[in-house]
C-alpha cells in the first residue's frame, strides 16, 4: 500500500478491509507455501548460504548440505549464494559492502529452528550460521516466528500424505482456518484478529475481487451463503461446526471455479485483479534492505527465482512481473526521496522489457490495464517534475533528469502505441518511421518541459519576499525590482544553459534557445505590464528600460549561439520573440511625457479662461498671473525635458517646441478674445438733408442770444480755448474717462508683451540647456544657434497685440470718451461745441495709459489711440447725424480743432495714412456747395447733367444719379465721402441737389 503523502498515483487502487500488514503476511504465506519444496524451506537437513569469503564456519557445516548445492557451485559461491548479483549487474545496481545471507542468526534463533518441522535445520544451539533464503524473506516481510511456525504446522497436516502436491492447489486461508485452533495462539483475541484476516482474504480473493466473475445463479447463490457467514460473529471451526462445512463447501466450489466452466488444474482464490498485484507488489518490495532502503539485496536474484514460483497461484506471468518489478524500483525511488540513481536507472532498464512485453501478441486485458494504470502514474509524476524541473532538480540532483527523460519518453511511446485498442498491428510493425516520430515527439515535450519550468521558475523569483510587485509600492521600489528580476533572470538563463540544458540538449538541439526565448518572454510581459501603468518617462524608469535591453541582448545572443548548428540557423525560433524595442518606446515614453507635460500646461490655459479677471497682482507686474505660470510651467518642462539622459534628436526638440508654440499661441488667442473696434464704432445715420430754415437752426439761434458777431467762444471765456495756453489756463484738469474694462484691455496688452519677451530665453534653453544632449540632424534645414524656434508664436502674439490695441483704442474713444468726442463734439453748433475739452480728457486718458501699460507696449497703444480719435473726428464731420451741421464759414474752425488735435499726439505719432484721411475730409469742408457737387458728379461719371458753370439749377436736372456704395475707407476722392459732405451742408444748392437726384428725406 503507497504511504498517504506520496504525489506519486498508486495505480492499484486499494483493497477493502486489508491493510498493508495483512497483505504482506498473506503474500510470505503463499510464498513459502510455493517454495516450501526448494531448498532452505523443506527436508530435515535445510540447505543454507555461504559466501565464497566465508571463514571457517562454512567447513563446519555438513557434507550433505554441501552436497545438496553441488549443482549449482559452477555458477555461486560456496554455499549457494552468488558472488555478484546477476540482476544487480544488468540493471546497474551496486552490491552491498555485506550481502545479508552473511548475517549471523543468534542463539535464540538457532533454538527455535531446532523445534523441529518442514523446513529446520539441524544442527547445535551453539552454532552461528547464516541465513537461508527462507530465513531472509520471513526478516524482510516482518512476520513474526510465531506465525511463521504455525504456518510450515499448517501445512504440515495439510500435506500429510499429499507431498507431492502442488501449491496452487491449496487454498491457503481455508487450510489455515481448518488446522489452526485458538489454543496454539497467545489469547483469544489474538486467534480472532487472525481468524477474521483469513476469512477477509477469502471475502477479497473470491467475491470482491475474483478472478472469474460471478454471473451465474449458482455462484450467486455460493457467494452470499459465504459473505453471511464471513460477516456473522467468530467462525466455528470444529470438526462438526456446520458452518466450517458451508464454509468449505462455498470456498472449494468458488475456487475451483474456471471462466468457461470447464475442469481447471488450478484452484482461484489469490488470482483476481487487483488482490493479486497488491500481493505479488509486497512480494517485490522484499528486495530492499530493511536498515538501507535504496538498496537492494545481494540474494536479489535466488529470491526473484523463487518469487516466480508464487506465479501460479497468484495468475501472473513474466509480462506482469516486469511491469510490477518496474513498478516497485521507481516507488521506492519516490518513497527514498529521491535519493538513489541507481534505482531510477534499473527503472528504465526494466522498462525496455516492459516495452518489449507490451509488443506481443498475446497479451492479456488485465495486463493490458496494469500497463495503462502504470505508465500512466509515472508519467504524470515524471511530466510534473520536469515540468518544474528548476525546482525538482536542483542542489545537485539534475543527474536524475538524465534518467527520467528517456522514462517519460518510453512510458509515453509505449502509451501511445499499445496500450490504445486496436494497436496491436502498429505495435508489430515498430519501424525507423515511429521511431523518427518519437524523436519529434521528445522534442516537442522538452520543448513543453522547458518553457514550462521556466516559466514557474520566474514566477517564483516574482513571488519571492523581495521580488514580489504591487500596487502599494512606491514607483521608485517597482523599479527597483524590475532591475533586480533583470539580474536574476540573467542568473537563471546562465544556471540553465550551464546545467540542464547540457541534459535536454541530448533531446533537443537548442533547447538553451527555447529557454532564453521563454524567460525573454516573461520579463516581457512584466516589463509590459509596467509600462501599460507608467506613461511618463523618468531616470528610474530609463534605468528600467536600458536593463531589459541588456538581458534581452543577452538572451538573442543565447539563442544565436544555441542555434549554430540548426539548419535554419534558429530563425524559427528567434521569430517567436518579440523584441523589447527599447529605443522605440524610449522615444514614444518620451513623446507621451511630453505630450502629458504639455497637458499640465494647458491646464493652465483652461483655467485662465475659467477664471482669469486681468487684474495684475502687483505695479511691478501689470500682467495676468496666468501667463507667469504659464511661463513657469513652460521653463519647468523645458529643463525636465533635458534632465533626461538620453541623447535626444534634434527633430524631436522641434516637436517638443512646437508642442509650447501650440499652447502659447493658444493662450495668446484667448487673450486677444475681447471683442473687435467694429462693436465700438457707432452705426452710420441714414442720409438726410439740411433745410435752409430747419426747426433745428431756429431752435440752435434761440439758444444762442448772447452770441457776438465776429466772436468765438475761444474769445468770450467758455472754457474752450482753441491753444495751449487757454487749455492750461482754463478749467481744472478733468478725470480720465478710462472705464475698468478698458484698463483690463491694457493688462492683455501687458500679458501678450510679458509672454513675447519670455520668448527669447524659451529659445535659449532649447538651444544653449546646460545638460542637453541634443543629436545633430544632418538632414535638418534649421541652423543651429540661430533663434529658430516660436518664430510663428511671435508673429500671432503681435497680431494679437495689434488687435487688443486696437479695441482698447476704440473702447476708450467712442465708449469711454464718447460723451466728449463724437457724442457732443460739434453738436448744434461748431462754434459752441469745440474740441478743447474733448483733448483735455483724452490726455488725461493717455497719461492713465502711460502708467498701466508697460513701456514696451505704449507706442503701439497710443498709436491706436491717435488713429481713433481720427476715425471719431471724421465720423462727428461726416456722418454725425441729424444734430450736426456745417457751413463753409465753420472750415477754419475745424481746422483749427484739427490742429490742436495732432499737436495732442505729436508727429512721431500721427501716421501718414490716418492724417491724410482727416485732411482730405476737413478740406471738402472749406469747398463751395457748388464745386462738392461738381466734383461728386464728375466721380460718379453722370456728365450733361444740366448744371452750369456758374451755377446749379438742381430743379432743372432730370436725370437721377446713382448712390455712390458706402465703403468705410472715406478720402477727398471717395463719392460716399463727398455725398455726406454735402448731406450735413447747411444751403439751399446742397438741399436742392439732393432732394432732386436723390430724392433724400429733410431732417426732422
Amino acid at each position: 500500500m503507497p504511504p498517504p503523502d506520496l504525489d506519486l498515483c498508486w495505480p492499484f487502487g486499494s483493497v477493502e478491509g486489508l491493510d498493508s500488514d495483512d497483505i504482506r503476511t498473506t503474500a510470505y504465506e503463499i510464498f513459502f507455501t510455493s517454495c516450501r519444496s526448494s531448498p532452505g524451506f523443506g527436508g530435515r537437513n535445510a540447505i543454507q548460504f555461504y559466501s565464497s569469503t566465508s571463514s571457517a564456519d562454512t567447513t563446519s557445516n555438513s557434507n550433505g548440505e554441501q552436497n545438496g548445492s553441488s549443482k549449482s557451485s559452477s555458477s555461486k559461491g560456496v554455499g549457494g549464494t552468488s558472488a555478484t548479483s546477476r540482476f544487480k549487474r544488468a540493471v546497474g545496481l551496486r552490491m552491498l559492502k555485506r550481502s545479508l545471507s552473511h548475517r549471523k542468526s543468534n542463539s535464540s534463533s538457532s533454538s527455535s529452528s531446532s523445534s523441529g518441522g518442514i523446513g529446520f535445520s539441524s544442527g547445535r544451539k551453539s552454532m552461528r550460521r547464516p541465513l537461508t533464503c527462507a530465513e531472509i524473506m520471513r526478516e524482510q516481510m516482518k512476520v513474526s516466528e510465531s506465525s511463521d511456525n504455525r504456518l510450515r504446522k499448517t501445512l504440515m497436516r495439510t500435506l500429510v500424505g499429499q507431498m507431492g502436491r502442488r501449491a496452487e492447489t491449496i487454498i491457503l486461508p481455508l487450510e489455515l482456518l481448518r488446522h489452526l485452533k485458538p489454543a496454539e495462539f497467545n489469547d483469544s483475541n489474538e486467534y480472532h484478529i487472525w481468524q477474521k484476516r483469513q476469512l477477509k482474504i477469502l471475502e477479497v480473493g473470491l467475491l470482491i475481487h475474483p478472478s472469474n466473475p460471478l454471473h451465474t445463479t449458482n455462484n450467486t447463490h455460493l457467494a452470499t451463503c459465504l459473505r453471511e457467514i464471513i460477516h456473522k460473529p467468530p467462525l466455528d471451526t470444529g470438526r462438526n461446526s456446520e458452518a466450517m462445512k458451508i464454509v468449505c463447501n462455498c470456498v472449494v466450489s468458488l475456487a475451483w471455479r474456471s471462466a468457461d466452466g470447464s475442469p481447471t488444474e488450478v484452484c482461484h482464490w489469490a488470482d483476481g485483479f487487483p488482490f493479486n498485484v497488491h500481493l505479488y507488489l509486497s512480494l517485490l518490495g522484499s528486495i530492499f534492505d530493511l536498515k538501507e532502503q535504496t538498496c537492494v539485496l545481494d540474494e536479489v536474484d535466488e529470491l526473484l527465482e523463487l518469487m516466480k514460483k508464487t506465479w501460479t497461484t497468484l495468475g501472473f506471468n513474466k509480462p506482469m512481473h516486469d511491469l510490477c518489478f518496474t513498478w516497485v524500483l521507481f516507488h521506492q525511488y519516490v518513497i527514498t526521496g529521491r535519493m538513489e540513481k541507481d534505482l531510477l536507472s534499473a527503472s528504465l532498464t526494466m522498462l525496455t522489457e516492459v516495452a518489449n512485453d507490451s509488443k506481443k501478441a498475446d497479451r492479456e486485458p488485465v495486463y493490458v490495464e496494469m500497463l495503462s494504470l502504470v505508465l500512466t502514474s509515472v508519467t504524470v509524476w515524471c511530466e510534473k517534475r520536469l515540468l518544474d524541473y528548476h525546482a525538482s532538480f536542483s542542489g545537485g540532483k539534475i543527474g536524475a533528469m538524465e534518467h527520467i527523460l528517456p522514462l517519460v519518453f518510453s512510458a509515453t511511446r509505449i502509451l501511445e502505441e499499445d496500450v490504445p485498442a486496436g494497436v496491436k498491428a502498429a505495435a508489430n510493425n515498430y519501424n525507423s518511421s515511429s521511431s523518427d516520430s518519437a524523436a519529434a515527439a521528445g522534442i516537442n515535450k522538452v520543448d513543453q518541459y522547458t518553457r514550462s519550468s521556466l516559466k514557474n521558475a520566474f514566477s517564483k523569483m516574482v513571488e519571492s519576499g523581495i521580488n514580489v510587485i504591487s500596487r502599494k509600492m512606491s514607483f521608485q521600489k517597482v523599479c527597483e525590482t524590475l532591475i533586480r528580476l533583470a539580474q536574476e533572470t540573467e542568473e537563471l538563463a546562465f544556471k540553465e544553459k550551464g546545467s540542464f540544458s547540457m541534459v535536454l540538449k541530448k533531446w533537443h538541439p537548442i533547447s538553451a534557445g527555447v529557454a532564453a526565448v521563454t524567460l525573454h518572454s516573461c520579463y516581457g510581459a512584466l516589463l509590459k505590464q509596467f509600462l501599460t501603468c507608467n506613461s511618463d518617462i523618468t531616470i528610474e524608469m530609463l534605468t528600467v528600460l536600458q536593463r531589459a535591453d541588456k538581458l534581452e541582448k543577452l538572451l538573442v545572443n543565447m539563442v544565436v549561439e544555441d542555434s549554430v548548428e540548426c539548419e535554419d540557423g534558429g530563425m524559427t525560433v528567434v521569430r517567436e520573440m518579440v523584441l523589447y524595442e527599447v529605443d522605440s518606446i524610449i522615444f514614444k515614453f518620451l513623446g507621451q511625457s511630453i505630450a502629458g507635460r504639455l497637458k499640465r500646461i494647458k491646464i493652465v490655459v483652461h483655467k485662465a479662461k475659467e477664471n482669469e479677471t486681468w487684474n495684475p497682482k502687483s505695479k511691478t507686474e501689470p500682467y495676468s498671473q496666468s501667463a507667469v505660470e504659464l511661463i513657469k510651467q513652460a521653463r519647468e518642462l523645458v529643463a525636465c525635458f533635458f534632465d533626461i539622459p538620453i541623447a535626444i534628436s534634434e527633430d524631436l526638440v522641434h516637436e517638443f517646441a512646437d508642442g509650447i508654440e501650440k499652447i502659447l499661441e493658444e493662450y495668446a488667442t484667448f487673450v486677444a478674445s475681447c471683442g473687435s473696434k467694429e462693436n465700438y464704432i457707432p452705426t452710420l445715420p441714414p442720409l438726410t438733408r439740411c433745410g435752409r430754415d430747419s426747426k433745428f437752426i431756429k431752435l440752435w439761434k434761440k439758444a444762442t442770444p448772447c452770441a457776438i458777431a465776429g466772436l468765438s467762444p475761444y474769445n468770450i471765456g467758455l472754457g474752450l480755448g482753441g491753444g495751449d495756453q487757454e487749455a492750461e489756463g482754463g478749467n481744472a484738469n478733468p478725470r480720465p474717462s478710462t472705464s475698468r474694462g478698458t484698463q483690463r484691455l491694457y493688462i492683455r496688452l501687458n500679458t501678450l508683451h510679458y509672454i513675447i519677451s519670455q520668448l527669447s530665453s524659451l529659445d535659449k534653453c532649447l538651444f544653449h540647456h546646460p545638460t542637453s544632449k541634443i543629436q545633430k540632424n544632418r538632414n535638418s534645414t534649421r541652423q543651429a544657434g540661430a533663434a529658430q524656434h516660436f518664430e510663428h508664436t511671435r508673429s500671432v502674439i503681435i497680431s494679437a497685440t495689434q488687435h487688443v490695441c486696437e479695441v482698447a483704442a476704440y473702447r476708450l474713444i467712442f465708449l469711454d470718451s464718447n460723451s466728449v468726442l463724437y457724442g457732443s463734439l460739434y453738436e448744434g453748433h461748431v462754434a459752441n461745441a469745440r474740441i478743447s475739452p474733448a483733448l483735455r480728457v483724452v490726455k488725461q486718458n493717455l497719461t492713465l495709459l502711460s502708467a498701466i501699460v508697460t513701456e514696451r507696449a505704449q507706442p503701439l497703444a497710443v498709436k491706436q489711440v491717435m488713429k481713433a480719435c481720427f476715425e471719431a473726428f471724421v465720423m462727428v464731420l461726416i456722418a454725425g447725424g441729424s444734430t450736426r451741421s456745417f457751413s463753409r464759414a465753420d472750415h477754419e474752425m475745424i481746422e483749427e480743432d484739427l490742429k490742436h488735435l495732432r499737436r495732442l499726439f505729436g508727429e512721431e505719432v500721427v501716421e501718414k495714412e490716418a492724417e491724410e484721411t482727416v485732411e482730405g475730409v476737413v478740406e471738402l469742408m472749406g469747398k463751395s456747395t457748388e464745386q462738392l457737387v461738381e466734383e461728386f458728379v464728375s466721380l460718379v461719371g453722370c456728365e450733361g447733367s444740366g448744371m452750369g458753370g456758374g451755377g446749379v439749377n438742381s430743379g432743372s436736372s432730370q436725370q437721377t444719379l446713382p448712390m455712390p456704395p458706402t465703403t468705410g475707407r472715406w478720402s477727398r476722392s471717395d463719392p460716399n465721402t463727398i455725398l455726406r459732405v454735402l448731406c450735413h451742408r447747411k444751403d439751399r444748392v446742397a438741399n436742392l441737389f439732393l432732394k432732386s437726384t436723390f430724392h433724400l428725406a429733410k431732417r426732422a
